[in-house]
């Protein structure tokens, strides 16, 4: 249990959030087949589109603010614009 001890506070809180999303998934696939219905699958998987991208720039943000005393303010700019292309990327 030492490995645990070395890791850093903003790492386990991204390692948190994307366990918390991973298990929103799963509980929503399971709800999905419970339901075995197609409109309420469209409304879960509509909820899920909006977790996803949400989960991801929380991360994001979690960790610039974990190197918010490396790195320089053109520098947090870059990642931030990086962030949002990706997202507007992944909807086009």
């Amino acid at each position: 249990m030492k490995w645990f001890v070395a890791v850093e506070w903003t790492l386990l809180i991204m390692v948190f959030l994307r366990v918390l999303s991973g298990f929103i998934e799963l509980t929503v696939a399971g709800l999905i087949l419970r339901f075995n219905n197609i409109e309420k699958a469209i409304v879960l998987n509509g909820v899920l589109a909006l977790i996803g991208p949400a989960v991801f720039l929380l991360s994001i943000l979690v960790g610039l603010v974990g190197l918010s005393d490396k790195l320089s303010v053109p520098k947090f700019m870059f990642i931030g614009t990086g962030a949002v292309c990706i997202l507007i990327g992944a909807r086009l």
